[in-house]
């Protein structure tokens, strides 16, 4: 897994450039055993100001806000 499959995922330039996903459909499209590793490339995605956290029905959500 790459920081780009999470960006991928997350938002498609072309057709929903603005897209939130949430935790839950993140980890399930990349895999439960994963999850470490997600959580850690979120976080520098956050630091690096690519990926906002957002609150989507109570849940942690992420949308990316540059390219």
């Amino acid at each position: 897994m790459k920081k780009i499959d999470i960006l991928n995922f997350i938002t498609n330039y072309r057709t929903a450039p603005n897209d939130v996903k949430t935790y839950t459909q993140l980890i399930s499209h990349l895999g439960t055993g994963n999850e470490s590793t997600l959580k850690a490339m979120l976080t520098e995605l956050q630091s690096a100001k690519v990926v906002k956290e957002l609150e989507q029905n109570g849940e942690k959500a992420y949308q990316v806000v540059a390219k």
